[in-house]
């Protein structure tokens, strides 16, 4: 009985004893407690200070850091197509009255203005209304005149979409394709070139600048091995005529593509070069009245090929200068995003490129997330002609980029109008993002503990 007595009155003891632990429990083990809340709480209303974008006003128009997509139209360009809106409007292809004549002598200059800035021939310049009409015409053309010999067409992976969908077209008339792929740095291995090319190849089109990623491929290597392989060869130099020197006779370029609006002229008009010796011979896609050497028929429109011209002369004379500024600038961005930001990884060689073209990936950040954030500054998260695909950048997918790091990649474009001003701020503005949406990431404070992401197993629901 006294046994069953001790168990009940130490059952009924021992909450007691509990409870008088609690109250016993020192006063200094309370306040640290206190104290480490009211620590985190400050450390937590600065963060939200800090990245409270609530009251992130934007008053007027975004900065523009897209130079890839489209540039702007310089004013010289625009007071010399204004004539030919207003009282200069014959039909360049008029050759009985004067002002057929006045058009025609305008558009003649301008055929001289772009042959100069590539150092071609005058007879050798084509108009069109851009660059994926001359990709069109060049691959195409080229192709389907000597496709009763040759059915072989080499590219790469990287290209520029009016290219690998005209290769896609000739694909389905029977003509065979090779899709090169390319280093991690986005150049291609000139042996792997040299081992696809066949006596069945007709042309080989690779583009001097990605417009994706700004690497420059080795036009002049490229160019030596068709020569002597005794292929064509094409390149679309939309992204590199007028930044950097070209020569179509030192690179041996056979066809290119050029684009008005890629160098402050006007939208809706482009130039193909195509070689008159050794002649190259294309098949047009375009009937009609057998204007443009009868390569591409149609009126060349006036005000739109002065504007083009205006703009090639205009590079030429101001391109030493554009490079250095645009050098100047890219730096400064580059420099002071990674200064600031760890894990941040360039797209594409950082020596063979242009640099007006910066093209970074910030792990663990949504990219399309961090450009809904940059809603004051006009950037894209890869081409402008697939921007409306939610897809990672089939370029980067080419060098090997992670899809998650594809998916975070952001395009900075920058031009001969871009300030220190507008570089800064958008630095500034993507590294508080940057920071802000990483803040939000699980990945980031996981990795953050050490954890290497790679080695994780995920599991699907």
């Amino acid at each position: 009985m006294q046994n069953v007595l001790g168990r009940l009155q130490a059952q009924v003891l021992r909450p007691r004893a509990k409870a008088m632990a609690y109250l016993l429990r020192p006063e200094s083990t309370a306040a640290a407690t206190t104290t480490k809340l009211a620590a985190t709480s400050k450390e937590f209303r600065e963060r939200q200070v800090r990245f409270n974008i609530k009251n992130d006003q934007t008053e007027g128009r975004p900065l523009y850091l897209d130079a890839q997509a489209t540039t702007p139209m310089d004013p010289r360009v625009l007071d010399a197509m204004l004539p030919y809106l207003t009282n200069y409007y014959g039909n360049p292809h008029s050759r009985t009255h004067a002002y057929g004549w006045e058009t025609e002598h305008a558009v003649e200059k301008a055929r001289e203005q772009v042959a100069r800035l590539i150092g071609a021939d005058a007879k050798e310049i084509i108009f069109t209304s851009g660059a994926t009409e001359s990709n069109n015409i060049a691959v195409k053309g080229v192709a389907r005149f000597y496709g009763t010999n040759k059915k072989h067409v080499i590219t790469t992976q990287t290209e520029h979409k009016c290219v690998l969908d005209s290769c896609r077209a000739l694909e389905n008339e029977g003509y065979r394709v090779t899709y090169l792929p390319v280093e991690a740095n986005g150049i291609i291995n000139m042996e792997q070139l040299a081992e696809a090319m066949t006596p069945d190849t007709s042309i080989v089109s690779i583009m001097t600048v990605n417009n994706e990623i700004g690497v420059k491929q080795p036009i002049q290597e490229i160019g030596q091995l068709c020569r002597s392989r005794k292929v064509f060869f094409h390149t679309d130099a939309a992204q590199a005529v007028g930044k950097i020197p070209i020569d179509v006779n030192a690179m041996q370029i056979d066809l290119m593509s050029i684009s008005g609006h890629k160098i402050y002229g006007p939208k809706g008009v482009g130039a193909l070069y195509v070689r008159r010796r050794p002649r190259v011979r294309l098949e047009p896609i375009q009937s009609g009245g057998g204007q443009e050497r009868g390569l591409r028929s149609g009126t060349v429109p006036a005000p739109l090929a002065v504007g083009l011209g205006t703009a090639a002369e205009l590079s030429m004379q101001e391109m030493d200068y554009d490079k250095k500024w645009v050098d100047f600038l890219s730096k400064r961005l580059m420099d002071r995003i990674t200064t600031a930001l760890p894990h941040v990884i360039r797209n594409g060689d950082p020596e063979r490129t242009y640099n007006g073209c910066l093209n970074l990936s910030f792990a663990y950040v949504e990219g399309e997330s961090l450009l809904m954030a940059l809603k004051d500054v006009a950037l894209s998260s890869g081409s402008a002609c697939t921007s409306a695909s939610l897809e990672p950048s089939y370029v980067l997918r080419a060098i090997g980029t992670d899809e998650d790091l594809a998916h975070s990649s952001i395009r900075f474009g920058i031009g001969r109008f871009t300030t220190v001003q507008e570089v800064d701020y958008t630095a500034d503005k993507c590294i508080k993002h940057v920071e802000r949406l990483r803040e939000m990431s699980p990945l980031w404070e996981m990795v953050q503990e050490g954890i290497d992401l790679k080695t994780i197993q995920w599991s699907q629901h």
